[in-house]
């Protein structure tokens, strides 16, 4: 059956609306990535949705990785390769990956290690009791219970002049462990924690940790008043670093034959964990997102804007995308057009059409 083009951006809205959603995704198996030749008859498929994916105003770039290959790379609007996007809140699944490292690493025990033993002066001694059963893991998964620092209250925060004291400090909404309260403040908290325990700053962690290993370098990013690099906001990759990215989870954390995390540690960060509220479809692990896309589940760094990093097990795929971060009142159609591209692809790889 003939791939049909994106051709208007109305039409990858409707796409998207008629996605599966709300479904709980299994946790991945994973295998050594193939490195054969790609087809040619997928990559001429993949080529034709890109041609279309022109259409989408705020899209910045657009790349497919397959069983090991990188198989479609395009740029728009004037971005190039070579340049760092701030990839905004995908930033969290970065921020995940460094946690898995330093368990890895022996710096951190476990995710049930609880926050309150290294932050005792940014709790204070009038700290609601429940915040000393605050885990690494609830900060990881958004159920600290603690009130948000994002939406309305992200302008306040982070103007505070003590980001970590700030996010700490908010009052308990909802039990630790019991309910999901997307807060860019708990992946910050992740970040500082990180400083203390590495003894240097998350961007040296990340630096040789995770950079080296895959092969680049990356750009330093913000730092609160303490000089804790932003945990959750900001980072820098270019769209090939964030493949590179993907691809690690893709192949369970491996590099060739080095496993950088602990043993299960995607398949346990795959495993959805609480749901949004802001949308029925959109499960969260361990900093990731989870939704089904085109029949397959699909687990995908989100950032604000258009960022985006899904990582596909069934079909071996990675779709990376960036955009203007400058978002406008267009912002939720283009989000819709992405996730309608990101199924398109997958119906490429298999053939189908688009229905």
């Amino acid at each position: 059956m003939r791939l049909v083009r994106i051709g208007l951006l109305s039409f990858a809205v409707a796409c998207a609306v008629g996605a599966s959603a709300g479904r709980a995704a299994p946790a991945p198996t994973t295998r050594p990535v193939d490195t054969g030749e790609p087809d040619p008859g997928v990559t001429a498929r993949l080529a034709e949705v890109a041609t279309g994916a022109a259409s989408l105003p705020r899209l910045r770039s657009l790349l497919v990785s397959w069983n090991g290959n990188l198989v479609l790379e395009r740029y728009f609007k004037g971005a190039r390769a070579g340049t760092p996007a701030n990839i905004k809140s995908a930033s969290k699944s970065v921020m995940s990956a460094l946690v898995g490292l330093a368990i890895r690493q022996g710096v951190l025990k476990d995710v049930s290690e609880p926050v309150a033993t290294h932050f005792r002066a940014e709790l204070g001694p009038s700290a609601d009791p429940r915040t000393r059963s605050i885990t690494v893991e609830h900060l990881l998964t958004m159920q600290t219970g603690l009130e948000s620092t994002s939406g309305r209250n992200y302008g306040a925060w982070v103007q505070s002049p003590n980001w970590v004291r700030y996010a700490l400090r908010r009052p308990l909404v909802a039990n630790p462990g019991t309910r999901m309260e997307y807060s860019t403040g708990n992946s910050h908290v992740l970040s500082a924690l990180l400083t203390r325990l590495t003894k240097q700053g998350t961007w040296q962690f990340a630096q040789q940790s995770l950079a080296k290993p895959l092969g680049f370098s990356l750009p330093r990013w913000p730092q609160d008043p303490q000089g804790i690099y932003f945990g959750g906001n900001d980072m820098l990759m270019t769209p090939r670093q964030m493949v590179r990215f993907g691809e690690l989870y893709l192949n369970g954390g491996r590099m060739g034959d080095d496993l950088l995390f602990p043993e299960g540690w995607v398949e346990r960060s795959f495993v959805p964990r609480g749901r949004s509220r802001w949308g029925n479809d959109r499960e969260y692990g361990y900093g990731w997102w989870i939704r089904e896309l085109a029949g397959h589940p699909a687990y995908y760094a989100w950032g604000y804007g258009g960022q985006f990093i899904f990582v596909v097990p069934s079909t071996r795929m990675v779709i990376v995308t960036t955009s203007d971060p400058n978002v406008s009142r267009e912002r939720r159609e283009h989000l819709h057009g992405i996730y309608a591209l990101a199924e398109q692809m997958l119906r490429a790889v298999a053939g189908e059409g688009v229905h």
